[in-house]
């Protein structure tokens, strides 16, 4: 333990006395560190941060009953077209005046791309973990050399996101609507085809209707006239009949039973009756003249459509037959349209949509809370650190070669044991002086 000890002291003791040499190496690195902290290129970094967007800069939009996009779901789109590798390389490309420090030779543009997309650009969200409405943010960090204008291109290429976010949302209400209105001209085509086919289907019924009322009324009208033309060869055989009768009885005009029964007594007194018969008297009672004259006036008739009311009637209906109006109406209709069922809403829907304003140029989908300022200092090198580190390597440095040299020393004393204690410490004395 004691002999431990001592070397040990002998150590620090041999450390010490080479103290000049420590310092030197130290004095050395420090100065290397500052000459690489005042050399070395400077990098910079730049932020931005988007936040969700106002409830009411949205309302419009979402209020279209078209399209739905909450503010969180509008970051998130954003923050989409942030991280995408085709948006990054679409600004790269539309903007190669401030990406020429990335532009080496014998690099194609997607190299270049590839070395800007992994190096330089990061994109920051908040920690799942920590589900708070205020936490709900996109953190954009760009690094870049001193020959770059870092803040240009992050400010630049937030603004470029948004707006082909705002371009794409606007698309897709395009399409949306546009398809909604194909949807909703296929229903009203629809009513219409159906009401065409109604309409056609209820003109055929009421032609239908008027052809088979046609018929019946002109079969009504056949069978009635053959009626009263039997009637009236009927009634020429009862004339017939009662024309010879009444030749026989040689009745001439028009008598009755009891005038007959009178004319046949004698004697001159006035006598008055009166005959109350509810049977009727036979036709021959008429006389010749009357029952030949009625006759004479039935075989000289050509029609007998006027003794029978119904025929009228019946030429009425069919002269109303001849036109439809309610077909005739239905078919002169101008703007059809004004008769389909079921269409207002329809209508009213076309409407509405054809009045949006799917313009989405001022549509706000995010906030900036923070743009991209000028930094006010590189954040590598760290100076500071660079020479403390400097300072500390070249101390260990000038220590571990004092310690070498002290080890080479021993070996020597330990390889020469004839050499004397006074000797050996004249020569360290002699290596300790300071050189020159």
């Amino acid at each position: 333990m004691v002999s431990d000890e001592i070397d040990l002291f002998d150590l620090f003791h041999s450390i010490w006395r080479q103290k000049k040499l420590v310092i030197g190496c130290t004095l050395f690195a420090g100065l290397v560190g500052v000459g690489y902290a005042l050399l070395a290129p400077r990098e910079y970094q730049v932020s931005s941060v988007l936040r969700p967007a106002a409830i009411n800069e949205l309302d419009a939009l979402n209020r279209s009953e078209v399209y739905k996009l909450p503010p969180a779901d509008a970051l998130a789109k954003v923050g989409a077209q942030l991280d995408s590798y085709d948006a990054r390389l679409s600004f790269f490309k539309a903007n190669p005046a401030l990406f020429q420090a990335f532009q080496e030779p014998g690099r194609s543009l997607e190299q270049s791309f590839e070395a800007f997309n992994r190096n330089s650009i990061k994109l920051i969200l908040p920690d799942p973990k920590k589900a708070d409405s205020l936490s709900s943010y996109i953190r954009l960090e760009l690094q870049y050399p001193t020959d770059m204008d870092g803040v240009a291109i992050l400010n630049g290429f937030v603004d470029y996101a948004i707006a082909a976010e705002r371009e794409q949302v606007g698309a897709d209400l395009k399409v949306i609507v546009n398809n909604r209105l194909t949807e909703l001209k296929g229903k009203i085509d629809a009513a219409r085809a159906n009401y065409e086919t109604d309409k056609e289907s209820k003109i055929a019924k009421l032609l239908e209707g008027d052809k088979l009322k046609r018929a019946q009324l002109e079969d009504e009208l056949s069978a009635l006239r053959l009626q009263m033309k039997m009637q009236r060869s009927n009634r020429l055989a009862e004339l017939n009949e009662a024309i010879s009768i009444a030749k026989s009885m040689g009745i001439k005009n028009p008598t009755t039973p009891s005038s007959m029964a009178d004319a046949g007594r004698s004697g001159s007194s006035q006598v008055m009756r009166t005959e109350v018969n509810n049977q009727q008297i036979p036709l021959y009672f008429l006389g010749t003249e009357a029952l030949e004259a009625e006759r004479t006036a039935l075989q000289q008739r050509t029609s007998d459509d006027f003794t029978n009311s119904r025929v009228a009637e019946i030429g009425k209906e069919l002269q109303l037959l001849e036109v439809n109006r309610q077909v005739e109406v239905m078919k002169r209709r101008g703007n059809e349209d004004i008769f389909l069922q079921d269409v207002e809403p329809l209508r009213a829907e076309v409407a509405r949509l054809r009045s949006l304003n799917i313009d989405m140029s001022a549509l706000k989908l995010v906030t900036i809370d923070r743009r991209a300022q000028e930094p006010l200092s590189p954040i590598k090198p760290k100076k500071v650190l660079v020479v403390a580190l400097s300072l500390v390597a070249g101390l260990l440095l000038g220590m571990f070669i004092a310690l070498v040299r002290h080890l080479i020393l021993t070996r020597r004393t330990v390889g020469y044991p004839a050499l004397d204690d006074d000797r050996f410490t004249r020569r360290e004395r002699k290596d300790d002086q300071p050189l020159g």
